[in-house]
């Protein structure tokens, strides 16, 4: 498939994250994704992001395997997730979960700078080498246990996990800063809800349940 071709998978890809956002109103609160974020999702080239075999389906509305039983979450999801983090272009963002480096690419769009962490090594050194060759300078991957988050570049004014938590994670709400936001899954692997945190000036929270979610569960090193 040509580049032309896939750019209009992509355009497509954008207008229906617009279609379900309209539809899934009641549950997110509001009807409109951003505009800033359907632009970044209208650059960057997922087709980049996931094994190659697969890049004919990458505009699809759907997850796609990455290997070691991770999967690219579905486009909507994505866009659900980073307009609910709202990232700014000052902000400083730990994204939990690199996968092959899609949602990092995007945030690095949005964002002055993104540390993301991937617990799967080879995961974690390919998407590395994906977002340098695309020319994303303002994006830090390494291998680690994204549950402790990245306290040398702490506090984060957003923080983005793409793995359900059973609880909060008490390391990556220590690392969130007053006035910030983290977007995450929360729940069992049978019963996930999108959930949004925010900390407060004076460092309490607010969590907020929006709708129903599945991802794989946060993975944690001992």
């Amino acid at each position: 498939m040509e580049e032309k071709h896939l750019d209009i998978l992509r355009r497509h890809m954008v207008e229906l994250i617009g279609i379900y956002a309209d539809l899934s109103r009641d549950e997110r609160g509001t009807a409109a994704i951003d505009e800033r974020v359907l632009a970044a999702m209208g650059r960057v080239r997922r087709h980049l992001f996931v094994p190659a075999e697969l890049a004919p389906y990458a505009y699809e509305n759907t997850p796609l395997p990455i290997g070691f039983d991770k999967t690219i979450s579905q486009p909507f999801i994505v866009a659900v997730m980073t307009d609910l983090l709202a990232p700014e272009p000052g902000d400083v963002v730990l994204e939990v979960g690199t996968g092959l480096g899609y949602q990092a690419a995007l945030l690095a769009e949005l964002a002055h700078e993104v540390w993301s962490i991937e617990i799967v090594e080879e995961l974690a050194a390919e998407a590395a080498d994906r977002l340098r060759e695309l020319g994303y300078a303002n994006v830090e991957v390494r291998t680690g246990d994204g549950s402790k988050g990245w306290p040398e570049h702490a506090p984060f004014d957003r923080i983005l996990v793409a793995a359900s938590a059973e609880r909060l994670p008490p390391d990556l709400l220590a690392q969130l800063k007053p006035g910030g936001r983290m977007v995450l899954p929360t729940g069992r692997a049978d019963a996930q809800m999108l959930t949004v945190v925010d900390k407060d000036a004076d460092g309490a929270t607010r969590t907020r349940k929006l709708m129903p979610v599945r991802f794989t569960m946060l993975e944690t090193v001992r």
